[in-house]
């Protein structure tokens, strides 16, 4: 740990006042954010550049993070939104053929502040137990500032997300082969992981990637043959026009598949609510059950807010979903429209595949509707 300590001091305060003191990594400064968990212990990579991040600064509860470098096939997105980065130990030497650079020249790059060699146990039991909650890293010293930092990490908040992470133009992916396309799909850019129009593209689709305010008029004049909406930051109740839209929308007849925000979108435009959660759904190792199937899967989540199942009304759409572990809402199916959702991510794979079954059923949606 030698070299890690001959790095400059820095604090991570949150906003009951516990002071955490560690060391820089990353950039230098001060950043404030909500202050999250998430325990995969692989996925740094996607993490770091997963959209869905925006406005929160990221805790590993792994201890050892780095080991395997960065490189730019792995990317997400095509920057980094998360706000600061907490880890207990990084590693700066990293070990791997596909290795480009260290995760501190990633950060640096990014300029995303932050911070190594602090107890992550201690943070992530005061999340669990307290909340989900606000905080700064900075590399000065925390007690000089410390009153006026608490005022400006209480007064914080996560606004105008999607509209931040959105792309402004439509951009359409597809296969270098003459046997593709062979169906259209509009994939709403909410901060879309790359790996959900990769499992796309990979099924023979055309993506034409919208934004998040694309509106039914619109969608209609592209005539896609599916429609996905992505994944996203933020409370998904500020998402006003976005909603009305996707109500709209859905009117169209176009199947549909929603992930994670899109989930919740949906859900809102059909007349059920959402709730924050304590502390959030963050890591590779989520137990849902499959109610159609009796099964359940371990997934890859990242969302802080989830749809009460019981405010769906049971004409409208039925919960298929349900997380093992708290009973919250982890997808519904739609009795109207020919819709389903999900919370978790079927295109991320901590372990097992075994969720991608949900992109071969949209497929074979699309092949259904279409002769």
């Amino acid at each position: 740990m030698s070299i890690f300590n001959q790095s400059e001091k820095a604090y991570l305060l949150l906003a009951d006042g516990t002071v955490f003191e560690g060391r820089s990594f990353g950039a230098k400064g001060t950043v404030i954010g909500e202050v999250v968990f998430t325990t995969g212990l692989t996925g740094y990579q996607e993490t770091l550049t997963d959209p869905s991040y925006y406005g929160q600064i990221v805790t590993q509860t792994f201890p050892l993070i780095g080991n395997y470098g960065v490189n730019d096939e792995d990317y997400e997105s095509a920057k980094s939104y998360v706000s600061g980065y907490i880890v207990r130990e990084w590693c700066n030497t990293p070990s791997n053929f596909r290795s480009q650079g260290t995760i501190n020249d990633f950060l640096v790059q990014q300029n995303i502040i932050g911070i190594h060699s602090i107890d992550t146990r201690c943070l992530t039991r005061i999340i669990r137990e307290a909340g989900v909650m606000n905080g700064a890293i900075t590399t000065e010293n925390v007690y000089e500032k410390k009153d006026e930092l608490l005022k400006q990490i209480k007064d914080y908040k996560i606004t105008d997300a999607v509209k931040t992470v959105t792309g402004n133009e439509r951009r359409i992916y597809s296969e270098d082969d003459d046997d593709y396309p062979k169906y259209r799909v509009a994939l709403f850019d909410f901060g879309y992981k790359r790996n959900i129009r990769k499992e796309l593209v990979k099924r023979g689709c055309e993506v034409i990637v919208v934004p998040a305010n694309t509106n039914a008029e619109q969608i209609r004049e592209i005539a896609p043959d599916g429609i996905m909406f992505s994944n996203g930051p933020g409370d998904p109740t500020e998402n006003t026009e976005i909603i009305a839209n996707i109500k709209e929308i859905a009117q169209l007849g176009i199947p549909i598949f929603g992930i994670c925000l899109g989930h919740q979108l949906m859900a809102l435009a059909h007349g059920a609510k959402t709730q924050k959660l304590k502390y959030g759904h963050r890591g590779a190792n989520q137990p849902v059950i499959d109610k159609e199937l009796d099964r359940t899967f371990v997934t890859s989540q990242n969302h802080g807010y989830a749809v009460v199942g019981e405010s769906m009304d049971p004409e409208i759409g039925v919960v298929s979903h349900v997380n093992a572990n708290d009973g919250t809402c982890e997808g519904i199916r739609y009795k109207k429209i020919n819709a389903f959702t999900v919370q978790f991510h079927p295109e991320a794979h901590g372990g097992p595949q075994d969720t991608d079954y949900l992109f071969d059923e949209f497929i074979d949606i699309i092949k259904k509707e279409m002769h």
